[in-house]
């Protein structure tokens, strides 16, 4: 690429960087900022639109007032650099600011052999913060090609506190104990139930902006990148996921259901929309390996405003919708999450891995009311927890609580707005 055009995209891009407004701190500031004195570079991870560079905004506001490099990759007049442009777009940074030694790149993954730069220029000191919206920078792709020299934060759409925090609303240790505020909180929680976290949505409240970023992440991100010519299966496995969530599938059902004919192709694609940040996919757990491999899988998405501008269902799945803002909260926090069946066939939505051997089990239900619901949410937790000798359990409902003493175990049943506020305080996000 010519250096003028380059200089060109780099003082647009960092006028027009200090000119928008940074919004509010995201949690995973902190976790940023903590790694700025490691030799490492920072890897951050996340949907398209989800925040990550104004967390680059936020990081350079609190730790490099003195000016940084900043460069973002998605920029349509660099759809042509390449590795060896790298050296070039340096000499404009030396020409422009001076030197510096810190570099922020958004989107890097653009650009094939990225890495090799960022090696290179470790080796001279240098540090770096990057941005992605593709898995495989958090995965043992990114630490072959990096050697180990980086670290991992994964960035999700605001939390229930981070949603709160937009709206103007900061609630006490005392706000759940009065009526009215309480209130007030749960009529947040539920507009936060359907809307979910996308913080661009949330400012213009255009659904367009969410069929956009799916859009955007079938061909941008996986049709371009991975050249695949029938596009059709992938945009129905992506409907058909985003319509199913907490659903159960097998790769082979899905063959049989999209019509195609391979059932390799299916699962491609699937782990493709779980690379970008689109789905996750959670197993069932078993202390059998083949076990958990042969399992049908359950299905979540990274956003419940994002389901639902795709998929229309909200009206009709408010306790899928539930169950997947559960899944959420618990991502943020644990790697390792699963759903559990009991030796009949009961089932738990989430069984948790906490510290690598602790276990929680984790029902969740729009509410309790109905006998028959009753009795099935709670047989289930205490055959789980009696088959994995646990002595707790926890129900999520919409706004049921108390405390239910069965067969000498305790179940707790909590509405979940009052347990993403409680989780928030104890882990401090």
């Amino acid at each position: 690429m010519h250096k003028a055009l380059l200089r060109e995209i780099v003082l647009e891009q960092d006028q027009a960087r200090k000119d928008l407004h940074t919004g509010i701190s995201r949690t995973a500031l902190g976790v940023a900022a903590s790694h700025a004195a490691l030799p490492h570079a920072v890897v951050v991870s996340g949907v398209r639109r989800c925040g990550k560079s104004t967390l680059l905004d936020q990081v350079i506001g609190r730790l490099y007032p003195q000016g940084v490099y900043y460069l973002n990759f998605e920029d349509e007049r660099l759809v042509d650099f390449s590795v060896e442009d790298f050296n070039r777009l340096y000499e404009v940074f030396l020409e422009l600011f001076g030197e510096r030694s810190t570099f922020f790149f958004d989107e890097v993954q653009n650009v094939p052999q990225w890495e090799m730069f960022v090696r290179r220029m470790q080796g001279r000191g240098c540090k770096f913060f990057i941005t992605g919206s593709n898995a495989s920078l958090l995965s043992r792709e990114l630490g072959t090609k990096l050697t180990g020299r980086n670290v991992n934060v994964e960035l999700f759409p605001f939390s229930f506190t981070e949603y709160l925090t937009f709206k103007g609303v900061s609630p006490t240790s005392t706000s759940l104990s009065l009526t009215t505020e309480r209130a007030a909180i749960k009529r947040q929680f539920d507009e936060y139930l359907r809307h979910g976290g996308m913080p661009e949505f949330l400012k213009y409240q255009d659904t367009t902006i969410l069929k956009r970023v799916y859009e955007d992440i079938l061909y941008r991100d996986i049709v371009a990148r991975y050249g695949i010519k029938q596009v059709k299966p992938l945009r129905e496995l992506g409907l058909y996921l985003l319509s199913n969530l907490g659903g159960a599938f097998s790769y082979n059902n899905l063959k049989n259901v999209l019509g195609v004919g391979s059932m390799n192709t299916i699962k491609s694609y699937a782990d493709y929309l779980e690379n970008c940040y689109l789905v996750f996919l959670v197993g069932r757990f078993s202390y059998s390996l083949k076990q958990q491999f042969v399992a049908q899988k359950k299905i979540y998405c990274i956003d419940n405003g994002l389901a639902d501008a795709v998929a229309f269902q909200f009206s009709k799945n408010k306790g899928k919708f539930l169950e997947n803002l559960v899944f959420l909260a618990l991502r943020r926090r644990f790697p390792d999450i699963y759903y559990y069946k009991t030796a009949n066939n009961l089932e738990v939505d989430f069984l948790v891995k906490v510290g690598g051997k602790d276990l929680r089990l984790i029902q969740v239900s729009d509410n309790l009311d109905h006998a028959k619901t009753r009795q099935r949410e709670i047989a289930a937790l205490v055959m789980a927890m009696d088959e994995l000798h646990l002595k707790k359990g926890l129900i999520l409902t919409d706004d049921g609580e108390e405390d239910i003493l069965s067969e000498g175990k305790t179940i707790t049943v909590r509405p979940v707005y009052k347990w993403l506020l409680e989780e928030a305080e104890v882990q401090g996000y």
